[in-house]
């Protein structure tokens, strides 16, 4: 039986990105194959964040948030979900290990 699905892309730091956080103590849930969706989940300590990984290695243009990205993100954050972009793993390291956060739908800055 032959499957009919396309693998999305990944950035080229999301590997590295991935082992930042798991370091860290994040449990890291892939969720890059699903379409308008963000491209990890992490959660710990009770914190669960949305996260969308743009390689500052680019130019600005090719880190746009696609349609799809912004709609996932501007729903996310208007139920109360807490969305970040991550570009660098310098952002991964900014995070700070805040036990029974409750995030009120705060994203960070594009």
């Amino acid at each position: 039986m032959t499957r009919n699905y396309h693998r999305s892309r990944i950035d080229a730091n999301q590997p590295a990105i991935v082992a930042i956080f798991r370091m860290k103590g994040w449990y890291v849930l892939h969720t890059h194959d699903l379409k308008n969706a963000c491209d990890l989940m992490v959660v710990k300590d009770g914190r669960t964040i949305a996260i969308e990984i743009k390689d500052n290695d680019k130019p600005p243009s090719a880190r746009e948030l696609s349609e799809g990205e912004k709609k996932f993100r501007d729903n996310w954050t208007t139920n109360g979900g807490e969305w970040m972009l991550i570009e660098c793993i310098e952002d991964v390291l900014k995070i700070a290990p805040l036990a029974h956060h409750n995030s009120g739908g705060r994203r960070s800055p594009e």
